[in-house]
């Protein structure tokens, strides 16, 4: 099982907490959830540059909060803050609710599977040779800490007529043991040839202690509608 399922999808409970945090009944829930959707999907494409690792959405009745993990937070921000104020209107517009944004800095981005991934992918797409950016990418994770790191990537790989797969590996990525904590991402590098998939699997060790997985302090106006469906929802396909 371990090896078909998503492994950060396979760990939330456990060691890892879920990216978006609310709840609802049922006649509202998909309407949050696919708003929950277009916020991610506006973050990503408006700071494609951003190194945007996790985006935690947390809602409460009036307001939404969003956390996003960056490993360049001075481009998110923007000088004396004006970028992120212009990010937090278009949310407004979006959402027709109060938006709050908080910005988390990643200390190791060489050890985070989206940024990663996201490199590799960008390298295929200037045209690096796909076997020296994942070499690269790999020996730079595991001088940074990461106890192994898989990236398996897939398409035309170098022009070629007929799509293959081929997969590089360094030390351990134990994907059945759920105490170890495993980063995955997917990218897609898109060339001449067509688009070229990129997955990357990151062990970072073992959580031997219980992890605190509870969301942020809930905001005065947040009020608990009993009985509704859960909104812990996960927007890795992780």
């Amino acid at each position: 099982m371990g090896q078909k399922v998503n492994p950060i999808a396979n760990r939330l409970g456990y060691i890892r907490g879920w990216d978006s945090n609310w709840f609802s009944n049922a006649s509202t829930f998909p309407d949050k959830l696919q708003e929950d959707e277009q916020i991610r999907n506006y973050l990503n494409a408006r700071i494609n540059k951003g190194g945007i690792a996790r985006i935690v959405i947390e809602r409460t009745l009036k307001r939404v909060t969003i956390t996003i993990h960056t490993s360049r937070p001075g481009i998110i921000i923007g000088r004396g803050g004006g970028e992120v104020d212009r990010i937090k209107e278009e949310l407004k517009k979006l959402t027709n609710k109060d938006v709050q944004i908080n910005i988390s800095e990643i200390r190791n981005a060489d050890l985070d599977a989206n940024i990663v991934a996201e490199n590799i992918a960008k390298q295929i797409e200037s045209r690096v040779n796909y076997r020296r950016a994942v070499k690269m990418s790999t020996g730079t994770t595991m001088r940074a800490g990461a106890e192994g790191i898989k990236v398996r990537v897939s398409g035309r790989l170098g022009g070629a007529e007929m799509a293959r797969t081929e997969e590089f590996k360094e030390g351990k990525t134990p994907l059945h043991t759920f105490r170890s904590d495993i980063d995955y991402a997917i990218k897609e590098a898109q060339t001449v040839y067509g688009k070229i998939g990129v997955k990357v699997w990151i062990c970072r060790g073992e959580v031997l202690v219980k992890r605190d997985l509870a969301p942020a302090p809930p905001a005065k106006d947040k009020k608990r509608n009993r009985g509704g469906s859960g909104g812990g929802t996960n927007r890795r396909k992780g």
